[in-house]
């Protein structure tokens, strides 16, 4: 990408706290480019966004999901901290010796700079990193980051062609854009939560960050459009996430048929209500698979598998209209047939017919796999955690080596080296923000 960060160059003075990154772009052919005195700091694997520059405002879970992917593909995060607490989600649970599972997968690789954004000299800070930065991701609620002078307006009038992803429980417009937002929030009031679950039991949330994650993934994309579109145009953007709003894109279907129908989805269980037969099966030895009959082919192959070519003539099954409509007794045949053998045995023959099935896996069945240990898991090394995995990147480019991912930071570990070896902050005027408590 020709449109690269510069590095902190020394150079040019914002808000009085001394020599902060002047801006090192000349305009060519409709798009910025680094001029040669200003190479890439970025310290993370080379990859699409290498060169890429990200002040992440973020905690807990959604803002840092995108930064994680941004990182992912190259981008250099700095992360900003508050120096007592640091991100909250340190202290979430599950934790060994103190460092959160939560945290360390999603932060690892990212710089930590503890600021005190609370504090007049704090942001004075923020703003200077991100005068020399391409991308911001913030979930602060709306109007916060007005309140502090740090709304896109006067940041991209300090950094022109700035890109300010903003993560929100509902966004930066609309009646609730005032309402604070969490996962949780982002699930029930998606429609997800009362889709999700049977129709005996009450409406259930997931037990993890579904909502933020998929939120993070789509702030990261938005982030990446923005970035081509200033490729193109040498324009930055705003762009506006909502908790909510991907999960609702995903769960499009059950708004668009009762705006057309009037009919309300309900919750199916493990089956869809579009499709059948599709689940999940228990097989004789207590394990579980599921199986996705999907389309008409896949259906015809999985009565073949089981040995009862003579569904596809019953009139009962031989359509997915009809399936539908008799799927009760549908699944009692394959649950039948699952649970008559062992779910490795159901797995290969499965296979061997091209069903659409797998295994259902707990955490031990992943990390022994040999396509995810090959494909997906990578070392999150050098913490307290030991010899620990986790899942990679969420995707595969050709030309980019993969990403690794080295130690957690700790709060505030890199503030010297961000603020004082690459912003050019000297040696007395960072002795009086430590002093301060505006950094740590």
């Amino acid at each position: 990408m020709d449109c690269v960060a510069p590095a902190f160059a020394r150079h040019g003075r914002v808000n009085g706290l001394g020599p902060v990154p002047r801006h090192a772009y000349e305009k060519h052919d409709r798009s910025y480019v680094a001029t040669p005195d200003t190479p890439s700091t970025s310290t993370t694997n080379a990859g699409a966004l290498s060169g890429i520059r990200v002040i992440e405002l973020g905690s807990m879970y959604a803002a840092p999901t995108a930064g994680r992917m941004l990182r992912d593909f190259g981008a250099d995060v700095v992360k900003i901290e508050d120096p007592t607490t640091g991100d909250f989600a340190r202290q979430w649970q599950p934790a060994h010796e103190g460092l959160a599972y939560g945290f360390s997968r999603l932060n690892s690789g990212k710089r930590s700079v503890a600021v005190d954004m609370r504090s007049p000299e704090g942001r004075a800070v923020v703003a200077d990193l991100i005068v020399g930065a391409d991308v911001v991701v913030e979930n602060f609620r709306p109007g916060r980051m007005e309140a502090w002078g740090l709304d896109f307006a006067t940041l991209s009038a300090l950094r022109p062609g700035l890109v300010m992803t903003r993560v929100s429980g509902f966004g930066q417009t609309g009646p609730y854009r005032e309402r604070p937002g969490f996962g949780t929030v982002a699930e029930t009031a998606s429609g997800f939560a009362f889709l999700n679950g049977w129709p005996e039991t009450p409406p259930t949330a997931p037990p993890f960050g579904f909502a933020d994650s998929i939120a993070g993934i789509s702030a990261a994309f938005g982030t990446a459009m923005a970035l081509f579109r200033r490729e193109v145009t040498g324009m930055g953007s705003e762009v506006d996430v909502a908790l909510y709003e991907p999960l609702m894109f995903i769960l499009g279907d059950a708004i668009l048929n009762f705006t057309a129908s009037g009919t309300i989805m309900e919750r199916h269980g493990n089956t869809s209500g579009a499709a059948s037969p599709r689940g999940i099966y228990q097989s004789s030895d207590g394990r579980w698979l599921s199986i996705a009959a999907s389309n008409q082919a896949i259906a015809m192959r999985l009565f073949d598998a089981m040995g009862r070519p003579d569904l596809k003539l019953d009139e009962r099954y031989g359509t997915n209209t009809a399936r539908m409509a008799h799927n009760d007794s549908l699944q009692e045949i394959v649950s039948a047939w699952v649970r008559a053998r062992g779910r490795d045995q159901a797995l290969d023959i499965l296979e061997e017919f091209e069903v659409v099935a797998a295994a259902v896996n707990d955490s031990r069945d992943i990390t022994r796999d040999p396509h995810f240990i090959e494909r997906t898991l990578v070392p999150l090394a050098n913490t307290v955690l030991g010899p620990a995995l986790m899942p990679g990147p969420i995707l595969r480019m050709s030309d980019a080596r993969p990403a690794s991912y080295d130690g957690v930071p700790s709060i505030g570990q890199h503030t010297r080296e961000v603020l004082v070896e690459e912003l050019g902050v000297s040696e007395a005027r960072f002795a009086e923000l430590l002093s301060s408590g505006a950094v740590l």
